[in-house]
């Protein structure tokens, strides 16, 4: 009797081992792997390259590009205070654990994405950005298929698990490369065992690797139970670098491991006598303004005298006026103001609630060239607003005459200004406010974002 006993109990603990070693297996995140040899971008292996698999916050490496692409256009520079949304507050972790209205400067989230892997941080970078996460992704995407991410679809910053969120082997490499190319100057926080995020000093999720593998530098970790144990890693020795990567680890400790066989195999395998062929870099994404339909204005305008208006210029405002209306009035002002009339004599004008703003009937001040400006500028107050680039001048006026439109009271007081700038050979147009405290830079970027429109505060010298 006791040896059926036994032989039960046998077979039904052997009949569990199966069922939970079937089980783990049947739901096991699928492997791909890639070794490039980052000079020269040729691939030295692979193994199911372009099979579309989750990736975690690998994700974080094309959030990351995306931030480094406009603070180098200057749609916002490291040192802007970012108000944290409560959407990012609430990311699950890995987090940095920022708390809704906090504000806490560009570079400190920078550095919590790259090294900490913080998803809060990911979040109000993307926000920071294009206004919502949801535009910050289309724009990754964009973003990857211009640098030949061909199967690649971003649906939020962090990389946490959604329908349709997908990448690759290849491309992710493809991307690590990137960054190293595109950004070196950026490229040392992917190395960084720990460093400092403005709230809390936090340590790198690849510090096992950094720590263990002769020559590597970077460079992103990622994990879900989607995804499994992703890593993209780069190493270098002499004059050759190595970029691995592998989806679909079993355990960090044995994604590491193959990380580390991989590198071997390619530095084994890198030609040192092929030249290095540096991609070249790619056009920045410049993002739509949204359409104006309908705008309300009310009250007048706070501060200085309004120029009396040319009976060209525009039509009278009143409490609301169609976007027809708008359209023709901006049109009309933004070819006199680039193109100014013969000088008239300005007389100060009794201001009243259907005066139309001052915006719309002074040019703006284009460089450095002399120029009418809308309003005279406060004493000291050298923080400034940018609404975006623009291919063209028209396009820049634009857009600050309908901002200007919506008589935002933090404004008042400010100069319009358009600066030309070339970027990877292009020539662009900054619409800009400028002259304002930093408070009221803040303010009216604050604004305008919750209106769903771009705007990046720029301090003084930026």
């Amino acid at each position: 009797m006791l040896r059926q006993v036994n032989h039960w109990l046998t077979i039904v603990v052997v009949s569990l081992f199966i069922g939970v070693f079937i089980s783990s297996n049947a739901y096991a995140a699928p492997y791909a792997a890639v070794v490039m040899d980052a000079r020269t971008g040729q691939i030295l292996h692979s193994r199911n390259a372009d099979t579309r698999l989750h990736p975690a916050s690998l994700t974080k490496m094309m959030t990351l590009y995306v931030v480094f692409q406009a603070v180098e256009r200057g749609e916002i520079s490291l040192d802007t205070k970012v108000r944290i949304s409560k959407n990012a507050a609430s990311e699950p972790p890995s987090k940095l654990g920022l708390k809704a209205g906090q504000k806490i400067t560009l570079r400190y989230l920078i550095r919590g994405a790259a090294v900490k892997s913080a998803n809060d941080a990911a979040t109000a970078l993307g926000e920071a950005i294009s206004g919502s996460e949801g535009a910050f992704a289309k724009r990754m995407t964009v973003t990857g298929r211009r640098l030949g991410m061909k199967h690649t679809t971003f649906k939020n910053a962090h990389g946490l698990t959604r329908s349709g969120h997908l990448s690759t082997a290849r491309d992710m490499t493809l991307l690590g490369r990137r960054l190293f190319y595109d950004y070196p100057q950026y490229y040392n926080l992917f190395s960084r065992k720990s460093t400092h995020a403005g709230i809390k000093q936090v340590n790198n999720t690849n510090r096992k690797l950094l720590g263990s593998y002769r020559g590597a530098d970077g460079i992103k970790t990622g994990y879900t139970n989607a995804a499994g144990f992703n890593l993209v890693a780069s190493a270098h020795r002499g004059n050759k670098r190595v970029i691995a990567t592998v989806f679909g680890g079993r355990t960090s400790a044995s994604r590491n491991a193959r990380v580390a066989e991989l590198l071997d195999m390619g530095f084994g395998r890198v030609n040192p006598r092929l030249a290095e062929n540096k991609p070249a870099k790619i056009a920045p994404v410049i993002e739509a303004q949204p359409k104006v339909t309908k705008m309300a204005i009310s009250g007048a305008v706070r501060k200085s005298l309004i120029p009396k208006m040319r009976k060209t210029s525009a039509p009278a405002l009143l409490a609301k006026i169609d976007e027809a209306e708008v359209d023709r009035a901006v049109k009309q002002a933004v070819i006199e103001a680039i193109e100014p009339a013969p000088k008239q004599t300005v007389k100060p004008l009794m201001r009243t609630a259907e005066a139309v703003p001052v915006a719309l009937v002074a040019p703006v001040t284009v460089s450095s060239e002399p120029r009418i400006v809308s309003r005279k500028s406060t004493s000291g107050q050298a923080w400034s607003v940018q609404l975006g680039a623009y291919g063209s001048k028209f396009e820049a006026e634009k857009t600050l005459l309908k901002t200007a439109l919506s008589n935002l009271g933090p404004l008042d007081g400010a100069e319009r200004r358009i600066s030309p700038t070339t970027v990877n050979g292009a020539r662009l147009y900054r619409a800009r406010f400028v002259g304002l405290s930093q408070a009221d830079a803040n303010k009216t970027c604050s604004r305008l974002r919750a209106r769903s429109q771009t705007c990046v505060t720029v301090s003084p010298g930026s």
